[in-house]
């Protein structure tokens, strides 16, 4: 639902890449799992959850981690629907890669934190938080692929700049595991769209569109540099 990680996967289907690569690949492509908060550059739904920590209701809770499950929302369960139901004759484990395509706006700091420890009852304490400039991937500490991931990097580096890590090595407050990418608990877990199949490659991508040092059609560009660049790596270990 945030527009490069839209406006990428559309991309990647119109720009001729996605025939190129349905030859070696059967490929699903859900462009805009929350239509509204697409339209509105919103991170919530408009029941005020958000839908990235939405697949896994059940997952736990940990009191200060920066990643956790929230409820269920009728984005994501009409997405799991769709996998286990329409598509039941493919099981989880049969998936080889998911991508699932995002960006972080200056808003994230602005509005969507504020609003979230306002509806938590949190205490709104005014601090703004760092937002990476440049682009990131987030890998699963329970299947890290390191050569994976720097094919993505390669590929994306031809396109924008990778965020730097910060002051105390870290980006977003999380261990980086390699350049530009940082490692996070098991995604289905914590209730994130990566986590909704079994597939070995899977990650998450973050792009900064309010960068000074990237255009929006940059963004846009490098969700699908990454998209190339696991596929090709695929293509050259399978």
């Amino acid at each position: 639902y945030e527009t490069s990680g839209v406006e990428g996967a559309i991309l990647f289907l119109t720009g001729g890449k996605a025939a190129h690569y349905s030859e070696h690949f059967n490929i699903l492509v859900v462009p805009c799992v929350s239509p509204w908060g697409y339209e509105r550059i919103q991170r919530w739904t408009a029941k005020g959850t958000d839908p990235n920590r939405s697949f896994n209701p059940d997952g736990e809770i940990v009191e200060g981690r920066s990643f956790n499950p929230e409820p269920e929302t009728h984005e994501s369960a009409a997405l799991i629907r769709f996998l286990r139901e329409d598509m039941g004759h493919v099981s989880q484990d049969d998936w080889t890669c998911h991508l699932d395509l995002h960006e972080t706006t200056d808003t994230d700091e602005t509005e969507f934190r504020p609003a979230k420890n306002a509806r938590d009852g949190k205490p709104i304490d005014g601090e703004k938080g760092e937002i990476p400039d440049g682009f990131y991937l987030v890998q699963d500490v329970t299947s890290p692929t390191p050569e994976w991931f720097t094919a993505m990097m390669d590929s994306v580096k031809k396109v924008t700049h990778i965020a730097p890590a910060d002051s105390e090595g870290k980006i977003i407050g999380e261990s980086v595991s390699q350049e530009g990418v940082i490692a996070i608990p098991n995604k289905k877990s914590l209730g994130l769209c990566a986590g909704v199949t079994n597939a070995k490659y899977r990650t998450t991508t973050e792009v900064y569109p309010d960068s000074p040092n990237a255009t929006p059609e940059q963004c846009n560009l490098a969700q699908v540099a990454c998209i190339e660049g696991a596929l090709e790596h695929l293509l050259s270990v399978l």
